[in-house]
C-alpha cells in the first residue's frame, strides 16, 4: 500500500487535512477497532491533492472505471463508464475530464454530479493488478470546447480533484482483458445502437430522432428476446 509513498507525497501541492478528510462515523469506527494513529499515517503517506505523473499516466492508460455520485438526499449511486484508453484527460495537475456517453435515459450519475457536484472514481487495471482512488467535484455540461475531443459525447464532466491515493491490490482478483467493446465510441467509428432500444414496451417513450434506428436494426423485439441477449452479453 506504502509503494512510492514517499515519493508521491513530496510531489504534492498539498493534501486534505486529516480533520477534513474523515468523517465523524469514520473516526467513531477507527477507535472501535484502534486504528486511529494508523488511518492519520495513512492520509499523511498516500493522499494527495493533485495529479503526479504516475497518476496522470495510470489514469489516462485506462479504458473504464467507477463513478461514484449522491443525490441531495444523501442517496448513492455507483456505475461502469468505459471508453477507450485516454477517455479520461488530465486537464491540469488538479482537473481530469471524461465524456458522458449515451445511456438509458435515467441520468442517475449525471444528475447526481449536476445536482451535488460530489463524486468518487476508481480507476483499476485487473492486469498488473493496482488501482487509484479519486475524490472530486465535478461540473456538467453539454456545451463544454471539449466535446469535440470526445466523439459520441452528450455531456463532459470536469472533475476538480480534492485528494487523490492509491489503494493496496491485494483483494484484487487478476482478470486479463479480451476485446474493447463495440459500443465505445472513437473519432472513426460509431457505435452499433445497442440492443435495449429495439424493446417493444419502449417504442411508445423513445425520442423521435431514435426511432428511425430501430426500424433500421430490424425493428421491435421482445423484452425477452432482450434479457436473452443481455445475459449472453450482447448490446
Amino acid at each position: 500500500m506504502f509503494n512510492g509513498a514517499a515519493k508521491i507525497r513530496h510531489q504534492t501541492h498539498g493534501a486534505t487535512p486529516m480533520t477534513e478528510f474523515y468523517s465523524d462515523a469514520q473516526r467513531k469506527l477507527q477507535d472501535a477497532f484502534g486504528t486511529r494513529p494508523l488511518a492519520d499515517r495513512v492520509v499523511e503517506l498516500i493522499v494527495h491533492d493533485s495529479l503526479t505523473p504516475e497518476d496522470q499516466g495510470f489514469i489516462e492508460s485506462r479504458d473504464m472505471f467507477f463513478l461514484a455520485t449522491v443525490d441531495a438526499n444523501g442517496s448513492p449511486t455507483v456505475s461502469y463508464k468505459g471508453g477507450t484508453p485516454g477517455f479520461v484527460k488530465a486537464l491540469d495537475p488538479q482537473t481530469i475530464a471524461f465524456p458522458a456517453y449515451d445511456g438509458n435515459g435515467m441520468f442517475l450519475s449525471m444528475g447526481n454530479a449536476s445536482q451535488t457536484g460530489e463524486i468518487g472514481m476508481l480507476f483499476i487495471d485487473f492486469e498488473t493488478p493496482h488501482r487509484l482512488r479519486v475524490q472530486a467535484r465535478a461540473e456538467v455540461a453539454a456545451d463544454d470546447p471539449l466535446m469535440a475531443e470526445f466523439p459520441g459525447a452528450t455531456m463532459v464532466v470536469r472533475a476538480k480533484i480534492k485528494d487523490i491515493f492509491i489503494n493496496c491490490p491485494r483483494y484484487i482478483h487478476k482478470h486479463k482483458k479480451l476485446e474493447t467493446s463495440v459500443y465505445a465510441p472513437t473519432a472513426d467509428h460509431t457505435p452499433p445502437m445497442p440492443s435495449w432500444k429495439r424493446i417493444d414496451l419502449v417504442q411508445d417513450v423513445l425520442p423521435d430522432n431514435i426511432k428511425p434506428a430501430v426500424a433500421e436494426a430490424g425493428g421491435p423485439i421482445t423484452f425477452e428476446e432482450y434479457a436473452a441477449m443481455a445475459q449472453a452479453g450482447e448490446g
